[in-house]
């Protein structure tokens, strides 16, 4: 049994082996299917930041700091890149299974530990809520990529499952692990990394009223902050002397919170989640409202469980508010509670406004299968080229649908089948067609391959214009398996002054405005897609 009842007091029990060993079981599908058919991908957008970090790491070994052009790169510490790295020492080469392996395990272990802490309570509950979570577009979107806040997350996700289980479940207070969690989130996602799963954990101090918990935790997380940024800015200025700690400075800390790295509305994550994190963040907001319209006589363990989810959340979004630089998947800590909270509907099963959620659910899943199925006939006839060989995914989408309609005369099992078919419908489209697509249409493997080819046919120095050292240059030199240390210029003037023999990369529209100059006057030696752009390979000879 979950609970044991005293009187008028409910004791929740520690959660069975059973429980224990189905938790294990579910984290190894959803591993699994977060990592189907990964292997050779081309690294494309963010992902090919911390291929490149890992291609050096195995060319020179491990470092403090990862390194780009053999240079320590100030925005992140090397933890990501050497769990990265580590992985690609069997295969002798980063490859997507290597890169993206963390981020897959971060996301089995929040199923593992959803599923452990709802299952004692209603292992219906536990099941649809990592559904929700699996129907979240950024969380589909993360798994499948290298993503230090999807690791963040379930580090956040651990450390409140701990403090919530030794005081719901009788588990051991394990106080070690926590403080390892939080050491850990700060190597993955520097101060930020340790705050909010300190906040978080915090919440669930403040509404349980240990106060004695909260002041006590809460000063030894800030003393453990204290002594990694000091830790930090002395390795920065080991690796890199003064200035690279002030670059460290700048980009963990300052650029973050000025706003130098990217500003954004006060209320973004408040706004941008109802779409970012669609269907779980939207539904629980509804929940959330259910609840407090519906009034509940006596808070049990399982409406308190909703009530500390929901600060945990509101922690993290208020918290990142702050500031000024902002992404949607820096939310993503909030995420397991939203998908939580949206599914509890379906443990609460008294009231109006539970059941018309409960209804307006399971309709949507109902329908997902079939909707994507329109979505990718209306897709293929507006994007023919791209959109080709669909007819083993339409039929994996109609058997789907059939089962979500059969399952509606199931009533014992038919949310958890609607919701578990429109699971299988929209992931079976993200890694079958949208995954293919969007790799083909980012490409830049084969372009870099070709030119560097040429390159070394002839050597001679590599100019790359108008590539960014951090942003374009980053995809084509996660391309190349060498060192390599190109020129980077930024302006014609600065195109005037290279000596021949030189080699020369650019946008094809920069090159089509420098007609009637030399250079422009020049027979392009490759042209290609790059990026979703067209590029061209000049070669300036003597």
């Amino acid at each position: 049994m979950a609970f044991r009842t005293c009187g008028c007091l409910t004791v929740v029990v520690q959660p069975t082996d059973m429980i224990r060993r189905q938790s294990l079981v579910l984290g190894l599908l959803a591993l699994l299917l977060f990592m189907v058919g990964v292997y050779q991908q081309t690294a494309i957008g963010f992902d090919s930041r911390f291929v490149l970090f890992a291609q050096e790491m195995l060319r020179h070994g491990p470092t403090f700091f990862p390194t780009t052009y053999g240079q320590p790169y100030a925005d992140y510490s090397a933890v990501t890149t050497l769990f990265i790295w580590l992985l690609s020492l069997p295969f002798g080469q980063v490859n997507a299974f290597s890169a993206w392996l963390p981020s897959a395990i971060a996301g089995s272990v929040i199923v593992t530990l959803m599923y452990r802490l709802l299952a004692p309570y209603s292992t219906r509950w536990a099941l649809l809520s990592i559904a929700l979570l699996l129907l979240t577009n950024t969380f589909v979107t993360e798994t499948r990529a290298v993503s230090l806040d999807l690791m963040l997350a379930a580090v956040a996700f651990s450390v409140f499952y701990l403090g919530y289980a030794a005081d719901q479940f009788g588990a051991p207070r394990r106080w070690l692990l926590i403080f390892a969690l939080l050491l850990l989130g700060f190597g993955i996602r520097g101060p930020i990394g340790l705050v909010v799963p300190t906040g978080m954990l915090c919440s669930y101090f403040l509404l349980n009223r240990q106060w004695q918990r909260l002041f006590g935790f809460g000063l030894l997380a800030t003393g453990l902050l204290v002594v990694c940024v000091g830790l930090l800015l002395l390795l920065a200025k080991i690796s890199g002397g003064p200035a690279f700690m002030q670059d460290v400075i700048r980009m963990q800390f300052m650029g973050r919170m000025d706003g130098s790295e990217g500003a954004s509305d006060s209320l973004y994550y408040f706004t941008s989640s109802m779409g970012n994190y669609a269907l779980a963040y939207p539904l629980g907001l509804l929940a959330l409202a259910a609840i407090c319209l519906t009034t509940p006589r006596e808070a049990g363990p399982q409406l308190r469980l909703v009530l500390y989810c929901a600060a945990a959340g509101l922690i993290v979004m208020v918290g990142l508010s702050i500031p000024l630089a902002k992404k949607a998947r820096y939310v993503l800590p909030m995420l397991p509670m939203a998908a939580i909270i949206a599914a509890y509907p379906f443990q609460a099963t008294r009231g109006r406004l539970f059941s018309a959620l409960r209804g307006v659910m399971q309709g949507l899943w109902l329908l997902i299968p079939g909707l994507l199925i329109v979505a990718l006939v209306i897709g293929q006839r507006r994007f023919p080229e791209q959109l080709t060989g669909l007819a083993p995914v339409l039929i994996v989408l109609g058997v789907l649908q059939a089962i979500a309609i059969a399952a509606l005369f199931r009533p014992a099992w038919r949310a958890q089948a609607l919701a578990f078919c429109a699971v299988l419908g929209l992931w079976s489209v993200y890694i079958l067609v949208f995954e293919p697509v969007e790799r083909q249409l980012y490409d830049s493997r084969s372009f870099s391959r070709a030119a560097f080819a040429q390159v070394q046919q002839e050597p001679a120095p590599l100019v790359l214009f108008g590539m960014g050292k951090d942003a374009k240059a980053i995809k084509f030199m996660v391309n190349i398996e060498q060192d390599l240390q190109p020129v980077f210029t930024e302006s014609a003037q600065d195109l005037d002054s290279i000596a021949a023999p030189a080699w020369v990369i650019m946008d094809q529209n920069d090159y089509k405005a420098l007609k009637g100059t030399s250079l422009g006057m020049l027979e392009p030696a490759l042209t290609g897609r790059f990026d979703k752009n067209d590029y061209v390979l000049l070669h300036l000879k003597p």
